[in-house]
């Protein structure tokens, strides 16, 4: 009985240390959530697998604020122009909602998105990701969530 209080204990530790750190680790892309805070890639590529997350309260470039599934999700892969649409229509309003800002008229902020590669795609993919960045380049250092 002893053995198993000890392995849970061990779990638990485990489990514990990784939400505490997660604000400070590396991860996948597709693992970002509304209100992670984030470093874009260095280089800009197609393919972003892994950023660099930070507590919104530390310098970084970005913060997701929607996360949604691209539709209609059925048929081929979409156009630039396509997801582009997507990401105006759902992103705009979100912004809005998460910062109490409007895209339109902020001269302090964009946003831009990840969206599924074509090979995500085909493997059922269709998480686009929208986040808000500075216009002038520079790092955040708070979070836009209106509540902030």
């Amino acid at each position: 009985m002893r053995g198993l209080a000890i392995r849970v204990g061990i779990i638990a530790a485990i489990a514990g240390g990784v939400w505490v750190l997660r604000p400070f680790i590396s991860g996948g892309a597709g693992s970002l959530a509304v209100g992670d805070c984030f470093d874009e890639p260095a280089t800009q590529t197609e393919t972003v697998d892994e950023v660099q997350h930070h507590p919104c309260t530390d310098l970084h470039d970005g913060e997701v604020f929607f996360v949604g599934n691209y539709e209609p999700s059925a048929g081929t892969y979409p156009s630039d122009p396509e997801f582009f649409n997507f990401i105006s229509d759902r992103c705009t309003g979100a912004f809005t909602s998460y910062s109490g800002l409007d895209i339109n008229t902020t001269q302090d902020f964009d946003f831009s998105a990840f969206t599924p590669t074509s090979e995500g795609w085909g493997k059922g993919d269709r998480k686009v990701t929208c986040y808000a960045v500075k216009v002038d380049g520079t790092k955040l250092n708070t979070s836009i969530k209106k509540a902030s």
